[in-house]
């Protein structure tokens, strides 16, 4: 599944589940990962809906340059059910 990630991705996905929480994920290329390993589309009420495989979360686009950290954590849940965990990736 890694195959599709690109360096900028690979180091995008590093940031989102690294600890301590990195506080400066900038929305931009957030997006831009989970357009490479699933798709993405608004919604009516002007949500995003994110699907990667069968995992699906709606989140409501951050209106700051950077991601908050509650959608941080459904991002790590999402990338996870979708096989995109860091230790999914190895080997």
């Amino acid at each position: 599944m890694g195959s599709r990630l690109n360096g900028h991705h690979r180091d995008t996905l590093a940031q989102v589940f690294r600890h301590p929480t990195s506080h400066n994920i900038e929305w931009h290329d957030v997006l831009s990962l989970l357009n490479a390993v699933g798709t993405v589309r608004d919604t009516h009420k002007g949500h995003i809906e994110i699907r990667i495989g069968d995992a699906v979360e709606v989140l409501e686009p951050d209106r700051h340059k950077e991601i908050e950290t509650e959608q941080l954590a459904i991002l790590r849940r999402l990338l996870r059910r979708g096989g995109y965990a860091p230790e999914d990736l190895t080997g």
